[in-house]
């Protein structure tokens, strides 16, 4: 992830990382869920593409976000969890989460 920001805009660092269609509903469902393995993921977000998915775990990881835990096992296991800094987006989360259940019940009016 680039570090230097085109508009001096705060909120351009945080959509360069959870911008994508499906992390914030992978960083929603960890924070739900606490660890998760690669699969349940995968089943919450039914319209994702498997690839789309692995993409967005691997931004997420490296941007510090979700720390991943491989157990050598066969077949292996993998689990996602959020890591502090993740947690930290929490409350930013909450508000995203609280205006969509409002903006969509109104719009279904």
């Amino acid at each position: 992830m680039s570090t230097s920001l085109s508009t001096g805009c705060p909120l351009e660092a945080t959509l360069l990382v959870v911008g994508g269609k499906w992390k914030c509903p992978l960083l929603w469902h960890l924070r739900q869920n606490g660890e998760l393995r690669f699969g349940e993921l995968r089943r919450r977000l039914p319209n994702a593409t498997e690839k789309m998915v692995i993409e967005h775990l691997k931004e997420l990881v490296e941007d510090g976000l979700v720390l991943r835990t491989q157990h050598d096992e066969v077949p292996p296991r993998v689990h996602y969890r959020l890591t502090p800094k993740g947690e930290a987006l929490g409350r930013a989360l909450d508000a995203l989460a609280q205006w969509g259940v409002t903006h969509l019940a109104a719009d279904q009016c």
